[in-house]
C-alpha cells in the first residue's frame, strides 16, 4: 500500500525515532509499504518517519527498482565507520522539488539488523554511502537542509512558507 509521505514542517520528521524491537509480520508489511511508497514517489530511499512511523527503519534501492537484488532493509542502523568526502546534489521525498549540494562521506560501514532481527554489517560507497547517511539522518530527526549553509537553508524554507500560504505544500 502506498502511504502519504510527510513533508518538511511535519513534527515527526524532527524527532529521534524508537528502535525496532518486534521483527514480526507487521514489520514485514511496513517494509513492503515503504518500498511501494518509495518506488511510486519515485525515490532511492525512505525512512519510516517519512511516512509517520516512529521506528528506526530504512529501506533503499539506489537502482530505483530497475534491477533485482539491490533492495536494502535495515532496522536500527548505525554508521560504524566513515571515510573520504563527496559533495553532490541531494534531494528528499519530504522536501519535493528542492535540492542542494551536501557534503557526505564517500564510504561508510553500517551496522544494523535485517527484517528477521539478525545483526549484519555492510559497506556503501558513492551514492550508496550518501543514501545510508541521508536515511540514517531521517531516523535521527535530521534533514539534508540541516547540513547546508544557513543562507541556502533559509532560502528553501522561505520558498516553502510561500507554498504553504498558497495551499500548495
Amino acid at each position: 500500500m502506498i502511504r502519504p509521505i510527510l513533508k518538511l514542517g511535519a513534527p515527526e520528521l524532527e524527532k529521534v525515532c524508537t528502535p525496532v524491537t518486534d521483527f514480526d509480520e507487521d514489520l514485514r508489511n511496513l517494509v513492503r509499504d515503504m518500498f511501494e511508497t518509495m518506488y511510486a514517489a519515485p525515490g532511492v530511499g525512505l525512512a519510516a518517519p517519512q511516512i509517520g512511523v516512529d521506528l528506526r527503519l530504512i529501506v533503499m534501492d539506489v537502482r530505483g527498482g530497475e534491477e533485482e537484488g539491490h533492495q536494502i532493509v535495515m532496522a536500527n542502523p548505525e554508521i560504524a565507520y566513515q571515510e573520504g568526502r563527496q559533495r553532490e546534489e541531494e534531494g528528499c521525498l519530504s522536501i519535493p522539488d528542492f535540492t542542494a549540494v551536501v557534503e557526505r562521506p564517500y564510504l561508510v560501514k553500517v551496522s544494523g539488523q535485517d527484517i528477521d532481527g539478525n545483526r549484519y554489517e555492510t559497506v556503501g560507497e558513492g551514492i550508496l554511502a550518501r543514501a545510508f547517511c541521508h536515511e540514517i539522518d531521517h531516523i535521527n530527526g535530521v534533514l539534508y537542509i540541516d547540513r547546508i549553509s544557513a543562507f541556502r537553508r533559509d532560502l528553501i524554507r522561505r520558498k516553502i512558507r510561500k507554498l504553504m500560504k498558497a495551499g500548495e505544500w
